[in-house]
């Protein structure tokens, strides 16, 4: 509030001043106290108006400006940065035969080149930034034996993890590092799941190929599609797991089974479902938590109920509380293969 009051009173000066010269100007024909009257009136008009305006002149501009900023994704701030030194470096070897052109064309065209090129320049590396960060990352790819220690620039996405959708979050967040590979076969499962005759096969077949869509568009790391295919391999899991072995790059999946054969065969695998339930929250027995009762368990009297990152809680004695909020004391943790369940049962018990 006060840097906005110190702008207004800045801005209300300055108009103040403007306004006087503006009314001797306009009043130069007439003579006397009339011409000052007129003058005062235009500066005091103008000192009300830069108090109103200077706001919206100066701090608004700078805050919109700011939010936009804060909007655009770091990779087309920095592909449009490195667009824009290429542009600035062949306008300025522009610069020197434009400069040789006669009078107003020498002195106007080098100035126009150099907004011109840097516009350009800005406008294709963003456009292009997924290709210009892949070519990044295959250039400065990590040796063989970093590779043979797990340490890749590119995962292998199999259809599971695509249908599943988590991938587009997770590829946001900075936990994986290089390049997202589709081979064309995967891609080819996912669009013979979508026209599937089956419905839910088909919803899921399109589901997968949104999530596609939303990684081409929001994905923080490179994402490519690549022809390629493996010898002698029939169903498409087989091939994923043999092309990883032979790229030296990890699978990311939730296929339990595609889990057990790549890890059988020394292929590292990202598991979205574990890394699901290593991020969710660790409860102890005894510890009070506070929990909203959905509906009835499997035992008589159980009333069951679910943490905000999805892990379920089964309560004692907590049918009669159902639709409603209530304190619970954690008794046990079990951990299956579905996941993490807790049982627990009422504070006041």
């Amino acid at each position: 509030m006060r840097v906005e009051l110190v702008f207004r009173l800045i801005g209300a000066v300055a108009f103040a001043i403007g306004g006087w010269y503006l009314g001797e100007f306009l009043t130069s024909q007439v003579v006397g106290a009339e011409r000052l009257r007129y003058t005062i009136g235009i500066a005091v008009a103008g000192f009300g108006l830069g108090l109103l305006l200077t706001p919206y002149l100066t701090i608004a501009p700078v805050v919109w400006l700011r939010d936009k900023v804060h909007k655009i994704p770091v990779q087309d701030l920095a592909a449009g940065f490195i667009g824009l030194i290429v542009g600035l470096v062949i306008s300025a070897l522009l610069a020197i035969p434009l400069s040789m052109l006669p009078s107003v064309f020498g002195e106007f065209l080098p100035f126009a080149s150099a907004i011109v090129c840097g516009y350009i320049g800005i406008v294709t590396l963003v456009a292009h930034k997924k290709e210009l960060f892949s070519l990044l990352a295959g250039r400065f790819s990590v040796s063989q034996e970093a590779r043979d220690r797990g340490y890749t620039q590119e995962v292998l996405l199999d259809t599971s993890a695509i249908i599943d959708g988590r991938i587009a979050d997770i590829s946001q967040t900075g936990f994986i590092s290089g390049t997202m590979v589709i081979p064309r076969f995967v891609l080819n499962e996912l669009q013979r799941i979508a026209d599937s005759t089956d419905v839910l096969r088909r919803n899921r077949g399109r589901r997968g190929l949104d999530i596609l869509n939303r990684l081409q568009k929001e994905s923080m790391v490179p994402l490519r599609i690549v022809e390629l295919d493996v010898d002698g391999s029939g169903d498409v899991d087989s091939k994923l797991v043999k092309l990883a072995i032979q790229r030296h790059s990890p699978i990311v999946t939730n296929d339990f089974n595609l889990n057990r054969v790549a890890a059988l065969q020394g292929v590292r695998v990202l598991n979205i479902n574990e890394l699901a339930n290593a991020v969710k929250s660790v409860v102890l027995p005894g510890e009070e938590i506070s929990v909203r009762i959905i509906h009835e368990g499997k035992e008589h009297g159980q009333g069951v109920g679910y943490l905000d990152d999805g892990t379920m809680i089964v309560v004692e004695g907590g049918r009669k509380h159902i639709n409603s909020e209530m304190e619970v004391v954690v008794t046990r943790v079990l951990q299956t293969i579905a996941g993490r369940m807790i049982f627990a049962h009422p504070k006041a018990e």
